[in-house]
């Protein structure tokens, strides 16, 4: 099953491995570190021009999304609701 992130992004579901919601990034000095890290080790995407209201994390990849992270999950329920 694919989890579209926005834009031209899609991602395999077996590759997820965690979606916050952006404003983590500001709440929390080890999501800021986070962040940072995956920003100097240039793994970071930031899906299209929108603001982003998401961070999407996968096994190699750390997005920036601009669908919401409820929208995401819902999505991602969706595909294990339905196995």
């Amino acid at each position: 099953m694919y989890i579209h992130l926005g834009g031209e992004r899609i991602i395999r579901s077996s590759e997820l491995i965690a979606i916050f919601d952006i404003s983590i990034e500001k709440s929390s000095k080890i999501s800021k570190k986070f962040v940072n890290h995956v920003k100097e080790e240039k793994t970071l995407v930031n899906i299209g021009e929108e603001e982003p209201k998401s961070i999407v994390v996968t096994k190699d990849t750390v997005y920036y999304s601009p669908i919401s992270s409820v929208t995401l999950k819902k999505r991602v329920n969706v595909f294990y609701t339905n196995i």
